[in-house]
């Protein structure tokens, strides 16, 4: 992990996360330099190293100023960008209510190097609006914390996401912001760019398992594939809900919801890393499509009591993993579905073996 790599300022965030394989390298970079974005790239290279022209970045057209060296070893490179939060309320049935949006890409980001933990392998961004009228954030704050991963495991906390090498997490929390509302709900409008050859899909996958995640079922994905759909290239993967606790229980649950990718045909804010990696190409054979992830519903009322709302989400590369039923639950449900019917077969024996021994006084009849 690199934070600002060849830059002495902490007047501006930039987070290098490199991850080697014997063949490969992964690159992640994160950055808050207009509105907060994470570049991932793959490439062919074990040796590959991320270069930073920071004159460029920082002025006003920063195309070219990020790439990976050396460049033919690159193999798929996409964004994500995290352009705005909504907050709305229900002003009559069937009727939303929407406030004045909270842009991200005006927000102002504390300095990450103050959160970055190499042992852990976390970070945390955090920041409130450079002019707040409304004072919402006079208190509060949004953030991002990312964690990166050495091996496969499992999250400790809820929602428990199964993760990968291959992957990092990103938790997106809101911390004691006033809502302007009664029963204000927030919606968070997550943005991706993808190069000629890919595209996004939404997909939905339910299981009766809940053991690592109570009471959710749900599992969605946002998924980068070729053209052809002959591979699946890079993911978005979380749990279909967020939590109001800083230790979240399954009480704490709230509602979260996607409301369907469609094609951005709206400008994408400024996102210093992104307009520097993907240059000309981002307003020509780029894709950008853009996601609302909202939270609330029923359970409205938990943001207004405790001012906290934790989202999960996994970022990484090719397939997302895919959870399977622990070696207990395997257990249990073999002993709960096998008791009964070795019971069955024999009591079923023992039927046979009685009516045997009940005819068997009796000679039979010619």
């Amino acid at each position: 992990m690199q934070y600002n790599p060849g830059w002495n300022s902490s007047s501006v965030n930039l987070l290098h996360v490199r991850a080697a394989g014997p063949g490969d390298s992964l690159h992640y970079v994160w950055s808050s330099i207009g509105a907060p974005a994470v570049l991932l790239v793959a490439t062919q290279s074990p040796s590959s190293a991320l270069r930073v022209n920071w004159t460029q970045l920082l002025s006003p057209s920063p195309a070219g100023a990020v790439w990976i060296d050396p460049p033919d070893s690159v193999v798929y490179s996409t964004a994500v960008v995290f352009t705005k939060l909504f907050e709305f309320s229900e002003a009559k049935p069937l009727e939303e209510l929407f406030y004045p949006t909270y842009d991200l890409s005006e927000f102002s980001w504390d300095s990450l190097n103050r959160t970055l933990n190499h042992t852990a392998l976390t970070a945390e961004l955090s920041g409130a609006p450079a002019t707040d009228p409304g004072g919402g954030f006079a208190n509060g704050s949004l953030a991002f914390r990312v964690t990166a991963y050495e091996a496969g495991g499992r999250s400790g906390r809820l929602p428990s996401l199964l993760h990968t090498a291959d992957s990092s997490q990103l938790e997106f929390v809101l911390a004691g912001v006033a809502p302007r509302g009664n029963g204000s709900r927030f919606l968070l409008e997550v943005a991706t760019v993808e190069e000629a050859g890919a595209v996004r899909r939404l997909r939905s996958e339910r299981s009766i398992d809940d053991e690592y995640t109570p009471t959710i079922f749900e599992v969605l994905s946002l998924v980068a594939e070729s053209q052809n759909g002959s591979s699946t290239l890079g993911f978005l993967q979380w749990k279909a809900t967020a939590y109001g606790s800083r230790s979240p229980r399954r009480e704490d649950g709230i509602r979260c919801r996607a409301q369907g990718l469609r094609a951005a045909n709206w400008t994408l804010p400024a996102s210093s890393i992104v307009q520097a990696y993907f240059g000309e190409s981002l307003g020509s054979t780029c894709t950008i499509s853009a996601l609302n992830v909202s939270f609330g519903g029923e359970e409205g009322q938990v943001y207004q009591e405790k001012r906290y709302l934790s989202w999960s989400v996994l970022l990484g590369f090719g397939q997302p993993p895919r959870d399977t039923f622990s070696a207990l639950v395997i257990s249990i449900t073999a002993v709960a579905l096998g008791t009964p019917l070795a019971m069955l077969l024999l009591g079923s024996c023992l039927v046979l073996l009685a009516r045997r021994r009940r005819y068997s006084e009796y000679e039979p009849i010619n």
